[in-house]
């Protein structure tokens, strides 16, 4: 990329995080009677249901901590983040040590998932609020809670989602998130042997078991170690859970010299790309079938806000690393698509959830699954980036 083309688009991911996407959260989320963030957010910022998420309580004291941290010690940031970590203290954590998924707008308990994506981002948001405030019982809080995790992840620890009995298998979305739960919280809790080994780990099985180069494909369901299934679910790949892998490996290879992760991640970003190009109507598909077969899950085709944004970070930070123009051009061609379908110029922030031809399949802003996380995160990041390259 030409450098007046690498400032023009950081001045523009500059501007739709901070003039767009960050005020519509500040100015409609955040619950002044009972504390913490509601999620539910309609086109115009006005509030269509109280309950809360958990998961994205634990995601926006992240982003806005990590914002104070990594940007400017603003302090209505900081305050952000403090507000919604009173609520997830208070309400977030069940006697056992796990936390709820759903809770009511005054934080009584709603539901609680057997699956650990909750507590995994309860750690990256503790720490980063800790490394913020100074809280030592917050970053003691999500150490402990990562123990926890790792501790429910021992085999017998959850039911099951299927009956072992009849047929082993695991998921692609565990390795990954405890990858990217580990490179955060080694930022706030310094280096451990612990955190050596987790990452170690997730990065073996994620491009040993997961990542198949013969099929050309990054799986989301294998056998435990590793072994095809010739199933549905064995079939399924989910684009932007892989390019988001994806980034989180290429980061690690970054961070820690590791340059032999760099082909492997790449070629993760390759296959991705190759299933989820939507060729007909732009974008990326959100599930596919590797094998071409009928996609089962209704939504297969639709176009939603954190694909799209996931892979605009994943594929500027390949041309980065690679050098690769093939990389610049596909980053262009998301990055056109994206901003002329997710952005609302009119109320700030972005859609979530696009039909197949890129129109509009429901206004909202924010909902049970939808929250201050993933627009901002890569917003932020493909901004930091750009200013890394120009420098």
């Amino acid at each position: 990329m030409k450098r007046e083309r690498l400032q023009a688009l950081k001045e523009l991911y500059r501007r739709e995080l901070f003039e767009s996407v960050l005020p519509f959260w500040l100015e409609h989320s955040l619950d002044r009677e009972h504390g913490g963030q509601y999620n539910s957010l309609d086109r115009d910022g006005s509030v269509f249901d109280s309950d809360k998420s958990m998961w994205l309580q634990c995601r926006a004291i992240w982003m806005f901590a990590k914002l104070y941290n990594d940007v400017e010690p603003h302090a209505e940031w900081l305050e952000a983040a403090q507000h919604i970590y009173d609520f997830v203290r208070r309400c977030g954590f069940d006697e056992d040590g796990r936390m709820f998924f759903a809770v009511t707008a005054a934080g009584a308990p709603l539901r609680k998932r057997r699956y650990l994506f909750t507590e995994t981002f309860g750690v990256i948001g503790l720490a980063e609020y800790a490394r913020a405030s100074g809280d030592a019982a917050a970053l003691q809080r999500a150490l402990d809670t990562y123990a926890l995790i790792l501790e429910y992840l021992r085999p017998g620890k959850l039911p099951p989602k299927v009956y072992p009995q009849t047929r082993r298998s695991k998921a692609h979305n565990m390795p990954m998130i405890l990858l990217a739960t580990t490179q955060e919280l080694r930022i706030a809790a310094g280096s451990k042997p612990l955190f050596d080994e987790v990452v170690a780990g997730a990065l073996a099985e994620i491009l040993n078991h997961f990542l198949d180069e013969k099929a050309e494909a990054v799986f989301e369901t294998r056998g435990p170690d590793g072994e095809p299934q010739a199933t549905d679910d064995g079939r399924l790949v989910t684009p932007g859970h892989a390019l988001e892998s994806a980034a989180f490996i290429l980061q690690e290879a970054r961070a820690n010299g590791g340059r032999a992760l760099i082909p492997p991640a790449l070629k993760m970003i390759d296959f991705s790309l190759a299933h989820g190009w939507d060729e007909d109507h732009g974008g990326l598909l959100y599930f596919v079938d590797a094998e071409g077969k009928p996609p089962t899950r209704l939504e297969w085709d639709m176009k939603l806000w954190w694909v799209h944004a996931e892979a605009l970070y994943a594929l500027l930070l390949a041309y980065h690393i690679s050098g690769d123009d093939g990389y610049a051009r596909w980053f262009e061609r998301l990055h056109e698509w994206t901003f002329a379908h997710f952005p609302d110029p009119e109320y700030g922030g972005w859609y979530g959830y696009l039909r197949r031809d890129g129109s509009l399949s429901t206004p909202l802003k924010g909902g049970m699954w939808k929250g201050f996380f993933h627009t901002p995160r890569a917003l932020w990041l493909c901004w930091r980036l750009l200013g890394e390259m120009l420098a």
